[in-house]
């Protein structure tokens, strides 16, 4: 395993790799729950378009913005992978199940990456730099 050292301090790069991996998949969530809160009105009457209530948008966002934080920071992390893998599959079938539609199937297959990427995450664990293993010690 190689490491970088910056002065004194030596930090494995599957740590890093972990870190990294963590704030690239929770980015999404994060970039887009803060966005639905700017978009709020678009954003219910897109839901409810599809048939779901625009009452659900605020648990939407709080879901969004806390579990992608929780993600990047690393805590509760494999609970927090699992809810956003299911969150992140249900979300694809309701809003991109129109497969005869290219840009659908590719948005839909994002989706099914990311629940994968959650996955993985899930029954890996967070890694060294995260709260999940400094409360552990």
């Amino acid at each position: 395993m190689s490491t970088l050292t910056a002065s004194t301090v030596r930090i494995p790069t599957n740590d890093l790799a972990d870190l990294g991996g963590r704030i690239l998949l929770a980015a999404i969530f994060l970039i887009s729950g803060v966005g639905k809160i700017g978009a709020f009105a678009q954003t219910a009457g897109y839901m409810a378009a599809v048939g779901l209530p625009g009452a659900l948008l605020p648990a939407v966002i709080a879901f969004e913005v806390l579990g992608a934080i929780a993600i990047i920071v690393g805590w509760k992390t494999r609970l927090t992978a699992i809810l956003l893998a299911g969150f992140t599959l249900v979300s694809g079938l309701l809003f991109h199940s129109n497969f005869a539609d290219q840009m659908q199937m590719i948005m839909f297959l994002k989706n099914v990456s990311i629940a994968g990427g959650f996955l993985l995450l899930a029954a890996h664990g967070a890694g060294a730099l995260s709260l999940d293993r400094r409360i552990a010690r």
